[in-house]
């Protein structure tokens, strides 16, 4: 694994989005003319979605990904557009889900106009992406894409199942935060690679690249859940707690506590109870939860610069190893 302290210096978020930020003003055009539609209320939701801006990592990965291996086509913005609208789609219902109010800092769609519209919506988003695909005519990226969204929505389905459930272990919230969010992440690095004609052990890099890439940001977004302040995170402090979600965190505590704590822990996650968002800390802090989250969520950011670490160096290839670092060290 890479040695933090003698390594270069990698190119930090705004420079990555600078390098790339041609290519992403065609991705977000496109985005914003497939989303037209002749219905005023997908209209209005979808711009609310998209003024929200956010960090659009996914479609960035498909482009940093194409270009880095010398794909210089426009079907790498078409792969991205679709990468983002399934994302999106994923959101509208995540947030119908866990009936959330906030997300990057402003009022969700579900809050503003309820929870059918913002489900319905989201149907509308997944299937234009499917159209996206079937332009591009090509079976291999089609199965990528079916095979991601089959595996997103078992995530959906596993993480409801450990809802509220204390007895969720390391095991299993890994298995759900693969399927809910690293899955994603490696179908758009594996997909730039495909378009730009890698072969199958390259793609196979790649999607290595995507997914611990991935499982390091969700642990590290999960971090920030118990660490950050709302107005920076862009969502209320302690929702996952809210939400019955047992992350990280919490697990190493609950595996560590003392028996009265654990049980304490157990009955402030079987009831969401945010009010009790001081105890959670402190039995976090106690256990070390967050500092053993950080050191997992760097071993997979590691293994993403590993798997990577053959290709021939580029610009490209630098903002892709400098992602893996952001996605440890960012505040939001």
């Amino acid at each position: 694994m890479p040695d933090h302290a003698l390594a270069p210096t990698l190119p930090g978020i705004a420079q990555i989005q600078s390098l790339a930020a041609a290519d992403m003003a065609q991705v977000n055009t496109l985005i914003r003319t497939r989303l037209d539609s002749d219905v005023v209320l997908i209209q209005q939701i979808s711009e609310h979605i998209v003024a929200a801006g956010g960090k659009r990592l996914r479609p960035l990965l498909v482009v940093l990904t194409a270009q880095a291996l010398g794909h210089r086509g426009s079907d790498q913005h078409q792969l991205a557009a679709i990468i983002e609208f399934i994302h999106t789609s994923t959101l509208l219902h995540d947030d119908v889900v866990d009936e959330s109010d906030l997300r990057r800092g402003r009022k969700t769609a579900n809050a503003l106009w309820g929870n059918a519209p913002s489900v319905l919506v989201g149907d509308f988003l997944y299937s234009r992406s499917f159209q996206l695909m079937v332009e591009l005519d090509s079976m291999a990226i089609m199965r990528v894409l079916a095979d991601t969204t089959n595996q997103i929505a078992e995530g959906e389905v596993l993480q409801l199942l450990h809802v509220h459930n204390p007895d969720t272990d390391e095991a299993a919230y890994l298995r759900v935060i693969e399927r809910k969010t690293a899955v994603l992440f490696a179908a758009a690095t594996r997909l730039g690679a495909l378009v730009a004609g890698g072969d199958v052990p390259l793609q196979q890099r790649l999607h290595d690249y995507g997914m611990n890439l991935g499982l390091a940001f969700q642990i590290a977004d999960d971090v920030l859940d118990y660490t950050a302040d709302a107005e920076t995170l862009g969502k209320n402090l302690g929702d996952d707690l809210a939400e019955g979600k047992a992350t990280l965190p919490v697990i190493h505590a609950l595996a560590h506590a003392q028996p009265a704590v654990r049980e304490r822990l157990a009955e402030i996650i079987r009831a969401g109870d945010t009010a009790a968002l001081p105890e959670v800390l402190s039995a976090i802090h106690a256990s070390g939860g967050l500092e053993y989250s950080r050191q997992l969520a760097m071993r997979y950011a590691d293994a993403a610069e590993a798997a990577i670490a053959d290709l021939p160096d580029n610009d490209w290839v630098q903002a892709m190893r400098g992602l893996a670092r952001y996605a440890i060290e960012r505040n939001h």
